[in-house]
């Protein structure tokens, strides 16, 4: 069942979105060559408790894991792109970061992801991590009402290829509001004018992730992180976005941090915003 939201509820959304926002953009300063995974992790749970927020990470025990998830952040490192379990690992130069977290705070959730390099970066993972923000935002643009749900998705399946890369189909994006995840699911491929409609109150998590050179997935042996099949780099960015009758809103827009626009979506949240 999909529940829409009213605009206030969306604004009630927004809040969360914008502790989301704020906090990965910090996490992001603070990822560094020398830095522990687990010093991220527990900046982010003092972060969370101070603002009185609550993870949806914690306890997390969908099928595929093993066991309940108990940490406040995935952290991918290289090769890894999902459900990176946090653990004693110090980042090197060159490390390519992927971070996603969601939080509920007041009953309403907000999900976002974001991909780093600390360190000197490569080119070619430079290009990958431009590829899902790209493709990030071509799907938010997409995401105007009275479209469709395909819309979305073949956005995102064709930025990716134009790039080069191709798409894994078994993880993408999904509906969230009072809880992380909620109907639809939102793939990372497909067909335009295909699929649900999109009326506003809408409220989706969108979240393209790439692999360098495969759309092929393994699983490590703790039973969360989702790596590339082949050992190639892989990037993933990620907003919750609600349609509006104005367009898309992006409710976890990230704050600069030294640069003109630290978020690449930040356009689309301007033109769209209601």
């Amino acid at each position: 069942m999909i529940e829409l939201k009213s605009a206030e509820e969306i604004d009630q959304m927004a809040v969360t979105g914008q502790f989301v926002g704020e906090l990965l953009a910090e996490l992001r300063g603070v990822a560094a060559v020398g830095v522990n995974l687990m010093d991220l992790e527990h900046h982010a749970r003092r972060r969370i408790s101070e603002r009185g927020a609550e993870s949806c990470y914690w306890d997390y025990a969908p099928s595929f894991g093993r066991g309940p998830f108990r940490n406040v952040l995935c952290l991918s490192v290289n090769d890894a792109v999902l459900h990176g379990l946090p653990h004693d690992y110090v980042l090197r130069d060159g490390d390519l970061l992927s971070i996603d977290m969601a939080v509920g705070i007041d009953g309403w959730v907000a999900d976002s992801a974001l991909s780093v390099i600390v360190g000197t970066p490569d080119p070619a993972d430079l290009k990958l991590i431009e590829a899902t923000e790209v493709a990030l935002e071509a799907a938010i643009n997409a995401a105007q009402p009275g479209g469709r749900l395909g819309d979305i998705s073949a956005a995102i399946g064709e930025v990716a290829h134009s790039y080069g890369y191709r798409v894994n189909s078994e993880f993408g994006g999904h509906g969230i509001g009072r809880t992380m995840h909620e109907a639809p699911h939102v793939a990372n491929n497909g067909r335009p004018r295909r699929g649900l409609k999109l009326d506003p109150g809408l409220t989706i998590a969108i979240e393209p992730w790439l692999c360098r050179s495969t759309d092929k997935i393994k699983y490590d042996k703790d039973g969360w992180t989702i790596r590339s099949a082949d050992g190639s780099r892989t990037a993933h960015s990620e907003h919750t976005v609600a349609v509006t009758a104005s367009g898309p809103r992006v409710l976890t827009r990230r704050p600069g941090h030294g640069t003109a626009s630290a978020d690449p979506t930040e356009r689309s949240a301007a033109a769209g915003s209601s």
